[in-house]
């Protein structure tokens, strides 16, 4: 398992530079200028030219190797050794300004949010996206563990049918369609919680809640299968004949191998939801990670676009590994 583990994160690197090239193709063969504000006003040309000129934004080929250079750390570590970054600090100094501050892993600065880089964003907003996503993780578990292994205890009943039915509903609902009738049925009507607002409790339920529905929907659909599929098993008819109990039936021996399916798309699921659902937190208006990128995209932010998809990818690398390690942990057997 640590040779698997090793190999994985060897390939890391090389994945993302996959993910970070193919991302800034498409970025840069989007019709739209970074430099345009989005009310239409544009900086003195002059201006412009000397921003053109210091983040290479004129030319493919540089705006890649520089990029890839300061987000990698190889431009920090290059400062660093060749004494570069103590010059530049030491020339700040002499001239009356703050140095700049030195990152180690730097995304580069908004177009968007004036004074503001994409690493303070990501590192704002990310927390916020883990906390709605995980939270969405979790209702989704217990809604579609429940209601799977309910339906495939009673195979063909209205129980069962009832469960493909709001299944089939969650996974094809529109993601906006669950947040308004929430937000408009919970915080709206029923006074439950608060509008456009972050911070309290319920500011997360409702979310979380919206989010976690698709997920719910094919834990529930691939819990069911993997119930009914164990269920026909002999060591589960030797169970019975032991005189086991239903419930431990369904719950201690069956759910364990059932509930391996479910455990693999744990993986990109948990990716995707903690990064944030870019729809769901526009609807919510929470201040977190989609909601930046749904704006970097409309306002052709080089920067954050192609940060937030480099999060988003790590997150999803990472969560994989983990899925696949807990894998081989609750079955040996899987090679």
């Amino acid at each position: 398992m640590i040779a698997m583990i090793v190999r994985r994160l060897a390939l890391l690197p090389v994945i993302l530079l996959v993910v970070y090239t193919v991302t800034l193709t498409l970025v840069w063969l989007v019709p739209g200028d970074p430099l345009e504000k989005s009310e239409g006003r544009r900086p003195p040309a002059e201006v412009v030219a000397a921003m053109q000129r210091q983040y290479n934004l004129d030319s493919f080929p540089a705006f890649y190797g520089s990029y890839l250079a300061n987000a990698t750390g190889w431009s920090w570590l290059r400062d660093t050794i060749t004494g570069d970054a103590r010059l530049q600090a030491e020339a700040a100094v002499a001239a009356g300004r703050t140095p700049p501050a030195r990152r180690v892993f730097d995304l580069g600065p908004s177009f968007q949010y004036d004074d503001r880089r994409v690493n303070e964003i990501i590192a704002s907003g990310l927390p916020v996206s883990i906390t709605i996503g995980a939270a969405a993780i979790v209702i989704a578990l217990v809604i579609g563990l429940a209601s799977g292994v309910i339906a495939a205890a009673r195979p063909g009943s209205w129980i069962d049918l009832a469960s493909l039915t709001v299944s089939l509903v969650g996974i094809s609902l529109p993601s906006f369609v669950i947040g308004t009738a929430v937000l408009l049925v919970f915080p709206v009507a029923l006074g439950w919680g608060r509008v456009a607002a972050w911070g309290g409790l319920t500011d997360v339920l409702w979310p979380a809640l919206t989010l976690s529905l698709p997920y719910a929907a094919y834990i529930a659909r691939l819990t069911r299968m993997g119930m009914l599929e164990v269920l026909s098993s002999d060591y589960i008819r030797t169970a019975r004949a032991k005189g086991a109990g239903e419930a431990r039936v369904l719950l201690r021996h069956a759910l364990k191998n059932a509930f391996l399916p479910v455990l693999s798309y744990l993986g990109p699921a948990a990716a995707g939801a903690m990064t944030g659902s870019f729809v769901v937190e526009k609807v919510f208006n929470v201040p977190g990670l989609g909601q930046h990128f749904v704006n970097a995209v409309l306002n052709a932010d080089r920067f954050l676009i192609i940060g937030v998809v480099l999060v988003y990818a790590t997150l999803l690398i990472l969560f994989n590994l983990a899925v696949d390690v807990l894998y081989r942990w609750a079955d040996p057997r899987i090679e």
